[in-house]
């Protein structure tokens, strides 16, 4: 179903603001909102995650430090 909804400008610019930080669509944020106002709780989409690929000479076992971690995994 389509429909028209005025939303005004600083509250628009605002929710877009929280889409883009949340990595989110508008339309998904609005879709949520509109679900916990019907009491229809719905579970957040899961998010794929990378991890780097820790090299080992010995495949299957792995003996590292935390400064080998953070030489691998570059921390802010």
């Amino acid at each position: 179903m389509r429909t028209t909804v005025d939303i005004p400008d600083p509250l628009y610019r605002e929710l877009k603001s929280k889409a883009a930080l949340e990595g989110r669509t508008v339309k998904e944020l609005i879709l949520r909102s509109v679900e916990e106002q019907l009491g229809k709780h719905t579970t957040q989409p899961r998010r794929r995650i990378t991890v780097p690929l820790v090299p080992s000479s010995e495949p299957g076992s792995l003996n590292i430090d935390n400064e080998g971690i953070f030489e691998i995994i570059p921390f802010p």
